[in-house]
């Protein structure tokens, strides 16, 4: 015996292997990690940098700190003593150069929740790419559909409260919803802090952490506490500390950001490095195409401005020269608040002087320190982005259209995309792909389907297809409610092959790669051709098909036919995630057939769309789908089936009981589409029950629903009512059982009317209704419903052997016959056992033999009879898990074993044993015939629950059992060898002591000595209990009791107890659902009973003789029942399926009237009234408040002029004159004060371009010139342009042309902001000669064309244009584009041109003393001229360079050539 502490060593083992495999999984886990890091830090040190001073030198400062801004002690050592920069001064551009970053990882916050991010220092000069990559890539950030760049004031300032939760609650939204990008300063100060704030609200109020992607793009040189930051092999985390007391003039990270590019240029203190890296990589991100789309669509930014100052000023009105829309927040403050006053007004109204005053206004002290020539500059700037309203959107609190922040910033993209770029067609199309990417549908319903865009359905497949791969569900509804057909849609096979190409990541997919790979790993492979790639496999819809097929179930056919000629290419990694992640169209000659399917293919593009969701396990997009669905109830049925399937083949838990979930939804819709339908009508409803569906493999509803083991739908009344009409077959429902079983006696009976028959019910009811529409046309006088019934067929009542076989043949019928039939069996079983088993068969018992082989064919029938079609397999494991197929299997068995017993001489007994014990499996089979019973049936199914809690409950008591028996057998026994008496002892007596029959031999009082054997050898007695010498007991009689008193209390009263616990437990948890469980199975022996013969066993063996013959012989069809299977004619199946798309409508509404009825809807409705409500108040008061603030200012400024006037009488009177010493300022209606000069002023100029403040090509910048000081006529004394001529081999901006040169030229619109030649070829005018060559494209003078030909160097289509000296020759410029054949003859032609205009240009490259003058020449062709033919030849020869294109609005031309376009349209009367 082992030690009692011993453990064995191979028990250890077991127990500790899953600790070594929890420790093996987590030591990989580990190494895994230092794996990725180790990668990590090789690519950021093979591809980012920092900057760093390399020489040492004293600054100004007394302390040792370097021009670089560091301390000496914070430089290299080769820095403080360098000996290549010996004897040079500190330079930027020399002494800062680039080594390997060290400051990278993970950083972690400390305080509540622990906040944890990305950072890595950066160079200026890092590309923009390589930081793309590191987000992406690196960092794992899944690519934005949209770009926030975040900017405003550095510094902290105050936000109302509305605002500040406005802008909270709307960048959070906007970022969610779109999953776009927030790009922030990322310091915790100013709006970079607010941006911070709204990402904790949200993480906050948000179960889903890490959604929202805050980067800070900050510089190193000013972040606090940044040494905490640095180490050269990565921080994984580095531990930053937020202190904000102690960071004097740096300033801190914020903590609620997620991802930080610290951006360093080698020095210390100096803020602003990051701005040049943060636009170059906004202008990166702007680069890369947006999500999947194909259409060139590219990722859009949007800036959102906060307060601000000058430099978000430049900021602003850099991003909007590049085309990025901002989004301005009144109320924040400064500039914002500057431009949102101006926003609106004409450009002339803008002046210097409102702009002094709105600066004073918005910056308080800060407006003493601007000198006036920035006032100017931001004059011009601030007109200039007020000239852009395409791109500036001004978000006001105090607006009544309830919009938010996100709907703000999003109008505002939308509003850039309708830019002269896009136009018509494309400009809505591109406006509504980018809110699906978004995924907006608010956005779409509001901004893209109004009453001024008109869609197609083929406008509009490209978005649903976006929609349903993208999972936009809303987006999906709504395309189809603006439009789209799904039969248009999915008209064209190759659609839904894409569609199941672009599946996500689900079971089904798995399941689809598998079979793929399972067939082309066979000996045949169809569709032949691999992918070139090694793991490439070629797919088509007949795998689709298939594997539909197999999770419908064998008895469905294909839903998809053979001849589909579409396949995909989907790569196969034979793991546990199988993706697909290529994907071809294959031509039709490589495929190759798995099977042939003739019959006649059935479309329904709702089926596959639905379908297709289903499969996915996507609920919203398959309730959709559903609504269009032509046949919803089967449909509904079958998903139920598909995804109980998947459910139960599928690994994952929560996938399961999501699709278990889906499939109950499913049903109860079901359920609800027949409830409205059996209440509408009840015939209708039933052959909808019944009938075959084409489109979902030739299966029924019933069918699908006892598949799919949906026993609500199963229990409804109208399908129980259709199965009790079954039951009864012709007969009447309404006839009582007595008159039935009476009939079946005295079938003369049926003659007199004792019966009723179905038949002779439907003749009455078409006779109730001909005397109902007879009494309606007495009334109306009308004749049309007679004559409408004339063609419908009147039913005949039965004949007399009609009926006689209608009674035999109905399955109630037959079931009663087989009930009588089967007690006469068991009485002449019970017979030959107990009063007739001779050694030779009597009569009686070969009877028996006769009646047990009936029964035994009658079981084969049942086995191979397959009007369904499931197949053999399919049909014996439904057979085998049937309980009482089961019983008669094992009876047949037994038979046949005590059959060969009892005609075995030695074996007679044992036969007649073994056909007793037969004889009681037969009589349990007899409680098969209560299943039909509506009150017994229920209990037998809490019976059969009840065995099984009991086999459960056995395996506990038999523990108690052979426990105290074992130790009362060894105690009171010594020695046994018998076996029978070993476990009668250690069983048997404790099994009986659990019902009252205790032992003797355990208690001395009750013990007798005559009744055992003393040394066993009596083998009618037990053997004697343990005695003593003097043949007394010996055994402990206290320790006996004792444990029969400790069994008793185990076994009688708790485990006894515990069984009738768990009995009342099973039949309070089954009793709700026996009627819905007995419902459901009282199909199967309904359809039993229908197809089974009418004849009862014995009799029925002659049959089956009948059927053999009928199949064997004859070779004629098995016989076709329309009860459970019925074919529709086509037009009757139109109008059925149409009905029942009518009840699904009333269906679907009713459960729209119900949801908005609840109390969590009427609760929801109620707060967001309320909500609403404040909101308004809330404006109302702030809107007032600002009212009574501009009308104070106003009395302010009329009592300020009044003061004046006043002032002003007295010094007239003073010195008796009347001319006025000031003159009064008028007032603008914002309070402002302005002249009236420029009221009149047009608000858009012609002289624009030219005073950008970028000189093209060039590094020069142009002085200021607003609008007001453009006319030579008005004084400018602050005027001093630079001066710039480009010719030469350099530029000079030097003067070497002296003023009065200069003068003799100006520009006739006014003053540039640059003086000089600039890049034009001369001084004074520059003439230019643009030539548009138009003709008719056909007689009838529909469509006007023009030619125009490929420019290489802009890669686009332009009109023939170029310098000239005079206007009789085309530029030379143009010959190589033309063709030196074209250019002559075009040459020949312009003299018949048509000037079309002659003048001063604005062009971007005109100065003060040079400027751009051009000539737009027509040359329009006919048809009938003589040299059409040779230019119609040169545009085919061409192969592009020349193309006739149509004159209209949708032209992609530059905007100063669409404005000659437009000219020409007008000339020849044509619509631009």
């Amino acid at each position: 015996m082992q030690p009692k502490n011993r453990v064995d060593p191979q028990q250890m083992f077991q127990l500790h292997r899953p600790q070594q495999q929890q420790r093996k999984a987590g030591l990989n886990r580990v190494m895994s990690c230092i794996k990725k890091r180790s990668v990590f830090t090789h690519w950021i040190k093979e591809n980012i940098c920092k900057k760093e001073c390399c020489l040492f030198e004293k600054g100004d400062s007394r302390e040792e700190v370097c021009k670089c801004g560091y301390l000496k002690d914070q430089h290299a050592d080769n820095a403080i003593k360098p000996e290549d920069f010996t004897g040079e001064s500190w330079n930027r551009l020399r002494h800062i150069q680039e080594v390997p970053t060290d400051a990278f990882g993970d950083i972690s916050f400390g305080g509540l929740g622990q906040k944890t991010g990305k950072y890595v220092r950066v160079s200026t000069d890092t590309r923009p790419e390589d930081l793309y990559h590191l987000l992406t890539d690196k960092w794992k950030l899944s690519p934005p559909n949209l770009l926030i760049s975040v900017t405003g004031g550095a510094k902290n300032f105050f936000l109302k409260a509305r605002l500040k939760t406005m802008f909270h609650r709307g960048l959070i939204k906007v970022a969610q919803t779109t999953g776009a990008w927030i790009l922030t300063g990322g310091t915790h100060a100013g709006v970079m802090k607010h941006v911070g704030q709204a990402v904790r609200d949200y993480a906050l109020g948000s179960s889903m952490q890490g959604n929202i992607v805050a980067i800070g793009v900050a510089t190193w040189g000013v972040i606090h506490n940044r040494q905490a930051l640095v180490h050269p092999e990565g921080s994984f985390p580095a531990h930053y500390e937020v202190d904000t007391k102690g960071q004097g003039r740096l300033s801190c990270l914020n903590n609620n950001h997620t991802h930080f590019l610290l951006v360093d240029d080698g020095t210390h203190g100096h803020y602003g490095v990051e701005i040049e890296l943060r636009s170059r990589l906004e202008k990166c991100i702007s680069g890369k195409r947006l999500g999947n789309i194909e259409s060139g669509l590219t990722i859009p930014v949007v800036c959102v401005v906060l307060d601000g100052g000058p430099g978000t000023l430049n900021t602003i009105y850099n991003a909007m020269l590049n085309g990025t829309p901002s989004v301005i927040l009144e109320g924040s403050g400064r500039i914002a608040d500057v431009i949102a006053q101006v926003s609106g007004m004409p450009v002339a109204r803008v002046t210097i002087a409102l702009i002094h005053q709105l600066m004073k206004k918005f910056f308080g002290q800060e407006y003493e320190n601007f000198p006036d020539l920035k006032i100017i500059e931001w004059t011009k700037k601030i007109q200039d982005i007020i000239r852009m309203p395409h791109l500036l959107t001004v978000f006001r609190v105090s607006d009544d259209s309830n919009c938010d922040v996100d709907v703000a910033i999003l109008q505002a993209l939308l509003k850039a995309s309708r830019s002269s770029e896009f136009l018509g067609m494309e400009s809505w199309k591109r406006q509504l792909e980018l809110a699906i990417s978004w995924n907006r549908v608010d956005i779409a319903e509001t901004e893209i389907f109004t009453e001024e865009s008109q869609w197609k359905s083929s406008d509009l497949h490209w978005a649903m297809f976006s929609a349903l791969v993208g999972n936009r569900p809303q987006f999906v509804s709504l395309l189809l409610e603006n439009g789209v057909k799904l039969r248009d849609f999915l008209q064209d096979e190759e659609t839904l092959c894409e569609l199941y190409k672009q599946l996500p990541a689900c079971f089904f997919l798995r399941k689809l790669a598998k079979r793929v790979h399972n067939a082309l790993r066979g000996k045949r492979k169809p569709f032949g051709k691999r992918s070139r790639r090694g793991q490439g496999q070629t797919i088509s819809l007949t795998f689709v098909s298939e594997e539909v097929r197999h999770l419908l179930g064998g008895f469905t056919r294909h839903l998809y036919p053979a001849t589909n000629t579409y396949q995909f290419d989907m790569s196969i990694t034979m793991s546990e995630d199988t993706s697909v992640s290529a994907l071809s169209k294959v031509p039709p000659d490589s495929q190759r057939l798995y099977w042939q399917y003739n019959a006649e293919t059935h479309k329904d593009p709702g089926r596959d769309l639905f379908l297709w969701a289903i499969v996915q396990n996507n609920k919203l997009v398959a309730e959709i789908a559903w609504e269009q669905c032509s046949d919803c109830m089967t449909a509904a049925l079958g998903a139920s089936k598909i995804l109980k399937s998947m459910a139960e083949e599928g690994g994952d838990a929560d996938e399961a009981e999501s699709m278990q979930e889906l499939a109950s939804y499913y049903e109860k819709c079901a359920i609800g589409v027949f409830s409205e339908c059996h209440n509408s009508d009840e015939e209708r409803a039933q052959k909808l029950l019944v009938r075959v569906s084409p489109l979902w493999g030739r299966t029924t509803c019933l069918r699908l629903a006892l598949e799919a083991d949906n026993k609500n739908f199963v229990a409804q009344s109208g399908v129980q009512a259709l199965l009790t009409q079954i039951w009864c077959g012709e007969l009447s429902v309404d006839n009582p059982v007595w008159r039935v079983l009476l009939c079946m006696l005295l079938f003369p009976l049926i003659y007199t009317g004792f019966l009723v028959f179905r038949r002779d019910e439907l003749i009455q009811r078409d006779a109730a209704k001909n005397e109902e529409m007879k009494t309606m046309e007495t009334v109306t006088g009308s004749t049309m419903r007679t004559n409408s019934r004339k063609t419908l067929k009147r039913l005949k009542p039965l004949g007399n052997w009609s009926k006689l076989v209608c009674l035999y043949n109905s399955p109630q019928v037959k079931f009663y016959w087989n009930i009588v039939f089967y007690f006469a069996f068991l009485f002449l079983f019970a017979v030959v056992l107990m009063m007739d088993f001779q050694t030779s068969p009597s009569a009686g018992e070969l009877l028996l033999y006769i009646w047990i082989f009936s029964l035994v064919c009658e079981e084969v029938r049942q086995l191979f009879h397959d009007p369904d079609g499931f197949g053999f397999r399919k049909k014996a494991k439904m057979y085998i898990n049937e309980v009482w197929n089961i019983l008669d299997v094992l009876s047949i068995i037994l038979f046949i074993i005590g059959l060969a017993f009892r005609l075995t001489p030695w074996l007679f007994y044992a036969g007649k044993v073994v056909l007793c014990i037969d004889f009681v499996v037969f009589c349990l089979r007899l409680m098969a015939i209560f299943t039909i019973s509506k009150t017994l049936g229920p209990k037998i199914i809490i019976v059969r629950r009840m065995i099984t809690d009991m086999f459960f409950f056995m395996f506990l008591l038999s523990i108690w059992v052979v426990a105290y028996g074992v130790a009362k057998q060894g105690i009171l026994i010594d020695n046994d060898v018998r076996l029978d008496w070993i476990v009668r002892g250690a069983v048997y007596e404790p099994y009986l002591i659990i019902f009252g029959d205790f032992p003797s031999n355990i208690d001395y009082a009750k013990f007798e000595m005559d009744t055992c054997s003393m040394n066993g050898t009596d083998p009618l007695k037990p053997k004697c209990p343990i005695l003593n010498e003097d043949n007394q007991l010996a055994f402990p009689q206290w320790l006996t009791i004792i444990l029969l008193c400790v069994y008793l209390l185990f076994a009688n009263l708790l485990l006894l107890n515990l069984l009738i616990a768990i009995f009342n437990f099973t039949f309070q948890e089954v009793q709700d659902n026996t009627d819905k469980i007995w419902k459901f199975q009282r199909y199967e022996l309904i359809k039993e009973y229908h197809s089974r013969p009418a004849a009862p066993p014995p009799l029925i063996i002659f049959s089956h003789l009948y059927l053999l013959i009928r199949s064997a012989v004859l070779r004629k069809h098995p016989i076709v029942y329309k009860e459970f299977r019925n074919e529709l004619p086509q037009i009757e199946e139109e109008e059925l399926l149409s009905w029942e798309a009518l009840m699904k409508d009333r269906y679907l509404q009713s459960e729209q009237q119900e949801q908005s009825q609840s109390v969590d809807r009427r609760i929801l409705d109620t707060a967001q009234k309320v909500s609403t409500i404040n909101d308004r108040l809330e404006r109302n008061e702030e809107s007032s408040s600002v009212s009574v603030t501009t009308r104070l200012g106003r009395l302010e400024e009329q009592v300020i002029q009044s003061t004046r006037a006043l002032q002003w009488i007295m010094d007239s009177l003073k010195s008796q004159g009347f001319a006025p010493k000031e003159t009064q300022t008028p007032v603008a209606t914002d309070g402002t004060t302005e002249p009236l000069s420029d009221c009149s002023e047009k608000d858009e100029s012609s002289h624009v371009k030219c005073r950008q403040l970028h000189y093209p090509d060039s590094r020069i910048t142009r002085f200021p010139v607003p609008e007001e000081k453009v006319s030579w006529e008005v004084s400018f004394s602050s005027y001093m342009p630079p001066y710039y001529n480009s010719g030469g081999d350099a530029d000079q901006v030097d003067r070497p042309d002296s003023d009065a040169v200069l003068d003799k030229y100006k520009n006739p619109g006014g003053r540039t902001g640059i003086r000089g030649q600039g890049s034009l070829p001369k001084l004074g005018p520059n003439l230019n000669l643009e030539v548009v060559l138009t003709r008719w494209q056909d007689s009838e003078r529909s469509v006007l064309e023009y030619l125009a030909v490929w420019d290489d160097s802009r890669g686009t289509l332009v009109l023939p244009n170029g310098p000239v000296n005079s206007a009789d020759k085309l530029p030379k410029t143009v010959k190589k584009t033309l063709g030196k054949k074209l250019y002559e003859l075009m040459n020949t032609l312009l003299s018949e041109g048509t000037k079309v205009f002659e003048g001063y240009v604005d062009d971007s490259r005109n100065t003060d003393n040079a400027w751009v003058e051009s000539t737009l020449l027509n040359i329009h062709l006919t048809r009938t001229s003589h040299v059409m033919d040779d230019i119609d030849s040169m545009v085919v020869g061409s192969d592009g360079a020349l193309q006739w294109r149509e004159v209209c609005g949708k032209t992609r031309l530059r905007s100063n050539q669409r404005d000659s376009l437009r000219l020409v349209a007008a000339l020849h009367n044509r619509k631009f």
